[in-house]
């Protein structure tokens, strides 16, 4: 009875997955880990807003530290984001205009805090043809490169706007009410119902009451500005919820975290000009 379980143990030989199944395997797992979903990039702005928030309470310091943050995300996923040609030429012109933006917002004596910043966009351009004629690949889709650049760096030099809004008129309690805002606007835009235009309107609806609701406790921030705030911030989020789902790159791991750095990042501009507007 032993001799005939041995035979029958060594007649059967145990079916080990290939080379080519666990190559297979291992390369799903890696598309998983580099995918970035819709609700994890609503998660990384609610985070970088709260962030932008939490660092303005303590003051300029930490705010400069936290926008530095945001624009280096930026550059570093910007040219995947736009599936650009090339991507180091991008990435220096975007973390260049970022920089410089935040630089100048955070040490320019006096009025207007901005003044300076055309001249650090207009280095960024000519910072992004410079680029492009040291490409060695016979520069093709050219058009796109350069225009992705110089999109790349006015986004990235808004970011300033923030630490320009912490040092006029408004202050921390308008950089807060903005952020919370811009948060909510993330969040309401991660829920499974909301698609399309639907999730897009339902992010700049929720942003402005929040805003205004946030605007009503602090007295430096009437409930009009931070409802203007509010809506001009989740504009923001809205606007890159409809286009993330038009552009399959977004799913990648460095494109989603310029994704949701973006509206982050162009917020702080559009409050800038909605403290100046509404607060002088």
């Amino acid at each position: 009875m032993s001799s005939s379980l041995a035979g029958a143990c060594r007649g059967v030989s145990p079916k080990l997955p290939s080379r080519t199944a666990l190559a297979s395997t291992s390369g799903d797992q890696s598309a998983i880990l580099d995918t970035v979903s819709l609700s994890t990039r609503a998660v990384t702005t609610v985070v970088l807003s709260a962030a932008v928030a939490g660092a303005s309470y303590f003051g300029e310091v930490p705010l400069v530290g936290v926008i530095v943050l945001l624009v280096a995300l930026l550059a570093l996923g910007w040219s995947r984001l736009l599936d650009a040609p090339v991507h180091g030429g991008a990435t220096i012109v975007v973390l260049g205009a970022g920089l410089g933006g935040a630089a100048v917002a955070w040490r320019t004596q006096g009025e207007p805090v901005l003044r300076h910043l055309p001249i650090v966009v207009a280095m960024a351009l000519v910072l992004a043809f410079l680029a492009e004629m040291l490409r060695r690949d016979g520069r093709s889709r050219l058009v796109e490169s350069v225009s992705g650049s110089v999109a790349g760096a006015f986004v990235a030099a808004a970011a300033g706007g923030w630490i320009a809004t912490e040092r006029s008129q408004g202050g921390s309690a308008l950089v807060i009410t903005a952020a919370t805002a811009i948060a909510v606007a993330a969040a309401l835009s991660a829920l499974a119902a909301a698609r399309g235009w639907l999730g897009a309107l339902l992010a700049v609806a929720g942003a402005g009451v929040a805003g205004a609701a946030i605007g009503s406790l602090l007295p430096e921030v009437e409930p009009l500005t931070g409802l203007v705030a509010g809506l001009a911030g989740g504009l923001g989020v809205g606007t890159v919820r409809v286009l993330a789902e038009r552009v399959p790159q977004a799913q990648g791991r460095l494109a989603g975290l310029a994704a949701s750095a973006t509206p982050v990042a162009v917020g702080g501009m559009l409050v800038f000009a909605v403290g100046r507007v509404l607060l002088g």
